[in-house]
């Protein structure tokens, strides 16, 4: 069976490929920029009223929720983002959940998308 491959499509490959690329770029340089301390949503509304600081210890007042004090405990499965394995770990990491995010929502756009 021979397939005609149009501009079309090999233009959408090109936007696919060169997408990707940028969110590979992108992926592996966010872990060097990625803060050490990342704030939940009650804890940045601390800052927002202004019953904490950006950067430093939460007050001791605060929402047990907001700043991590109660009774509730867990261990998280990757404390602070990161496995403490280094940052190569870290890149690699990311640039697999880039790539299984891809194929995850490309395979789901090939079921729905495909042509009669």
């Amino acid at each position: 069976m021979k397939h005609n491959v149009t501009r079309s499509q090999t233009s959408m490959t090109l936007f696919i490929i060169v997408g990707l690329i940028i969110a590979f770029l992108i992926g592996a340089g966010a872990v060097f920029f990625a803060s050490d301390n990342p704030d939940g949503l009650e804890s940045t509304a601390l800052v927002v009223q202004n019953t904490k600081a950006l950067f430093g210890e939460s007050p001791d007042d605060g929402d047990p929720e907001a700043v991590g004090t109660g009774s509730f405990e867990y261990e998280a499965p990757i404390p602070d983002y990161t496995l403490n394995q280094g940052a190569g770990i870290d890149v690699l990491v990311a640039l697999l959940g880039i790539l299984l995010t891809f194929a995850l929502v490309f395979g789901v756009a090939r079921v729905f998308c495909r042509k009669s």
